[in-house]
């Protein structure tokens, strides 16, 4: 049986009827990675001994009788900032590369309770701050679909696993579009919830009104699967809603385009967007139309000409008062100096890479005195009035369609010549972080060359569950993508 082409849905029910078990699948699934991540570098941690506990544990119950949990036995893997009992969590810096979690986070606890097995944590830009997965200290991540680019970032790591055929499913976090952007360039579904939908208690933060828990999977079932584990009130977290979730998947069920009305995002340069992106949004909406959709462009002036500057205006003031913690003192990497003083230079220089001290740094500059009442303030009322913008769309629109990100899949090394036109890349995917709303990545086929085109798509605050319906009905139309060949890959 080859696992790594079935989907979370069907590995569980699998389990549950006992066509194979949870062992057989995590075995499978450590012996592909084995095989074939010594090149594609997506696992920073295996987690063997943990992996079969955790297994045998599902079998068990299968074998007397008892439920295994809505992802019986399913293997995934978890973005190494997500914090799990007794494993590494090292958000891929030399900060906290010896770190280890005294606990769970509310996401990987609930994953557990729902059965599935925790294989690895995977690679990321350090501590979420960039989007090719090219900073880590472990090294870069290679694109599955083609080795020679990056698979985006900062959830690079878990996306080249889903595209890889690893696991089925995998988490990451989304601050401005680090789980649908690295969902995009690997050619996979990437979803990120409502703000206050999932909650992100111990997830090593980045920006905290900012990130959001999102799951990667290679079709919108298997997101609406994981999100009916995920999305729940949490005590430990004040920004997780308390409000009863309605199910993701039985949204799907009976779902239809007929009748909705969708806006195709205009009024950008598209001079900026390739040519096969635009060709894959006017495919999507030409096939809402065949299904009963009404179809109109709508533009957003303000987050279209300010999105970038207030994300990053945002963003990078509130990293820069989070990573203060980070002082070799309290928390992290510690190097000796000849005062304190010299000893804070030394731990953060050396602790922290080249793109976390540039982001620390522009941040601390924004919050400072004379910037932060120029720049910050005017940056979060900015960010209110495209919050508005979308609200307003949202009255005449139940969907919104639009690119997530302006060109294909980059090649290895395009960021240390091109550092600013990365930042730029944002532009697309940031707005509905800053407005807090859920947005998803769908894969629309491949080029000639094998890679990956895509579309991103919009909706409401607390819509989730309508627009993974709008989500499956869509990916009908263009077929649920499948994991790379991995052949010659090693």
């Amino acid at each position: 049986m080859e696992f790594c082409k079935l989907s979370a849905a069907e590995i569980a029910e699998g389990v549950r009827g006992k066509k194979w078990s949870a062992t057989e699948v995590l075995e499978a699934s450590l012996e592909r990675i084995k095989k074939y991540d010594g090149k594609i570098n997506a696992v920073v941690t295996l987690c063997e001994e943990t992996a079969r506990k955790e297994a045998s544990e599902v079998d068990a119950k299968v074998a007397r009788g008892e439920d295994p949990g809505l992802l019986a036995g399913v293997p995934y893997l978890a973005k190494d900032n997500f914090c799990a009992e007794g494993i590494k969590t090292t958000c891929c810096s030399k900060m906290l590369e010896n770190w280890v979690s005294n606990y769970d986070s509310t996401a990987v606890k609930l994953m557990k309770e729902a059965g599935a097995v925790l294989v690895g944590k995977t690679n990321m830009d350090e501590f979420a701050m960039g989007s090719t997965t090219e900073s880590s200290i472990f090294g870069a991540t290679l694109n599955p679909r083609d080795i020679t680019r990056v698979p985006g970032g900062s959830s690079g790591g878990s996306a080249a696993s889903v595209a890889a055929g690893y696991c089925p499913i995998a988490l990451g976090s989304d601050t401005g579009g680090s789980v649908r952007q690295p969902a995009a360039f690997c050619g996979v579904q990437g979803f990120k919830p409502s703000y206050g939908q999932i909650s992100r208690y111990g997830i090593v933060g980045y920006v905290s009104s900012l990130d959001q828990v999102g799951p990667i999977a290679r079709n919108t079932k298997d997101l609406a699967l994981v999100m009916n584990v995920l999305a729940k009130a949490d005590y430990y977290d004040s920004t997780c809603d308390a409000y009863d979730r309605p199910s993701f998947t039985e949204a799907l069920e009976g779902a239809s385009l007929k009748g909705k009305k969708i806006a195709v995002l205009s009024g950008y340069d598209k001079s900026h967007v390739a040519p096969e992106l635009l060709e894959a949004i006017d495919k999507t909406a030409a096939y809402c139309k065949e299904q009963g959709a009404e179809v109109f462009e709508a533009d957003l002036p303000v987050a279209r000409k300010h999105a970038v500057a207030c994300y990053y205006m945002v963003a990078l003031g509130d990293a820069s008062s989070k990573m203060a913690c980070f002082d070799g003192m309290r928390y992290g990497y510690h190097e000796d100096g000849k005062n304190l003083t010299d000893m804070y230079k030394r731990s953060r220089n050396n602790g922290f890479g080249k793109e976390v001290r540039r982001r620390i740094l522009i941040g601390t500059c924004i919050l400072s005195r004379g910037y932060f009442d120029n720049y910050y303030i005017p940056a979060t009322r900015v960010r209110q009035m495209i919050a508005d913008e979308f609200t307003e769309l949202f009255k005449k629109a139940d969907l919104c369609i639009c690119p997530i990100h302006p060109q294909l899949p980059y090649k290895q090394g395009y960021i240390d010549d091109k550092p600013l036109r990365v930042y730029l890349g944002d532009a697309f995917s940031s707005i509905s972080n800053l407005a807090g709303l859920p947005s998803m990545s769908i894969n629309t086929g491949f080029t000639q060359e094998g890679l990956p085109t895509y579309v991103q798509l919009i909706g409401p605050r607390f819509g989730d569950d309508s627009l993974l319906a709008a989500a499956s009905e869509i990916e009908k139309g263009f077929g649920a993508p499948e994991c790379a060949s991995m052949e010659g890959v090693c």
